[in-house]
């Protein structure tokens, strides 16, 4: 579920200098989820004149905090990967500067931030869910989990893994979807349950979902042995369309009352060396070519109106119905307690 774009050659055009007379190269810092089709980016580059050289630095929470603790001397001119749980730190901190991308009108109402300063786009859209393995609950003639009460109920004792909610943007994501659940005075009582009935916790999403996981192919060649784990809405699709013969049915199903929704943002990096050519790296990212070339790279659904979403989202990976939900406000008032609580409780 992870692509990487090379970067393209420097020349002596490519060294600093901003706008028409400036740098030919334009730097897009990530975390390592980032993926895109090579003609798609070469299309870009070829209507643009620019180059695109590309930063993967680690999971999301690890590039929000390295792109914060370099912002007066960033590593690039576009940021992608900050999402709903960490926004607020981000903007807080001063990462971005303003800009309003083209085509920040299709955007669909329901994902758009931070609407009267412009400084991030809104540019994808997933669920954290957990995810289970059909085998196993065929097997044991179990009924999945359906619910966050479901996964602290015995039967699913020492069945489900997530990520730690410090380090981890899907751990962190299903923190808060269980905050949204239960509250300010309930989702401290429920995580004690979760321990209790057995949940183990891993670093990240790579370990938890291609290690830990027993319905994942990853999973399965790493000998996993647990059945529920923390992923996306869009991961059973991801197992259907990377398997080879491609199956009728995906191996793994959604947890539909465990999904948390999830927004990833770009914007234009404080102190870019390159400001024309990121902005218009980032009205690129919300063309509609570009939303709709995502999909079956990121594993995400675009939030362009009218962007096509593959077949195989709408079959094996749709979107929650009804997923949990927190205020950007309230996420950043609480988050770093939240987590440091989390911590405590589950970490000791």
């Amino acid at each position: 579920m992870v692509g990487t774009l090379a970067a393209c050659g420097s020349s002596s055009d490519d060294a600093g200098g901003s706008g028409s007379g400036g740098s030919k190269t334009v730097t897009l810092v990530s975390h390592d989820s980032w993926a895109a089709s090579k003609d798609v980016i070469a299309a870009f580059e070829k209507e643009s004149g620019y180059k695109v050289k590309v930063l993967e630095d680690g999971d999301a929470g690890q590039a929000v905090n390295k792109a914060i603790l370099t912002k007066d001397n960033p590593q690039g001119d576009v940021f992608f990967g900050v999402d709903n749980t960490l926004l607020s730190r981000a903007l807080d901190n001063g990462l971005f500067q303003p800009y309003e991308a083209k085509g920040s009108d299709q955007v669909l109402p329901a994902y758009r931030a931070d609407q009267d300063k412009h400084r991030v786009t809104p540019i994808d859209t997933g669920d954290i869910c957990v995810n289970y393995d059909k085998a196993y609950f065929e097997k044991h003639d179990l009924a999945p989990p359906k619910s966050f009460d479901d996964l602290a109920e015995p039967a699913y004792k020492d069945l489900l893994v997530t990520e730690n909610a410090g380090t981890s943007s899907p751990g962190l994501g299903f923190l808060l979807g269980t905050a949204a659940q239960y509250g300010d005075e309930g989702w401290e009582g429920y995580w004690k349950k979760l321990e209790a009935n057995g949940v183990k916790v891993v670093d990240s999403w790579e370990q938890a979902y291609n290690e830990e996981f027993s319905g994942s192919s990853g999973g399965k060649k790493a000998g996993g042995d647990r059945p529920l784990v923390v992923s996306y809405a869009s991961s059973p699709p991801a197992e259907v369309i990377y398997a080879d013969p491609q199956p009728d049915t995906a191996p793994t199903d959604v947890a539909d009352g465990t999904c948390f929704r999830q927004v990833e943002y770009a914007g234009l990096l404080s102190n870019a060396k390159n400001p024309a050519g990121g902005k218009a790296l980032l009205d690129f990212l919300l063309s509609k070519r570009f939303q709709e070339d995502m999909p079956l790279n990121m594993f995400v659904y675009p939030v362009r109106e009218g962007a096509r979403i593959p077949e195989a989202f709408t079959k094996f990976g749709p979107q929650a119905k009804d997923p949990q939900t927190l205020d950007p406000a309230k996420i950043a008032d609480n988050r770093d307690q939240w987590v440091k609580s989390w911590t405590s409780l589950v970490l000791k």
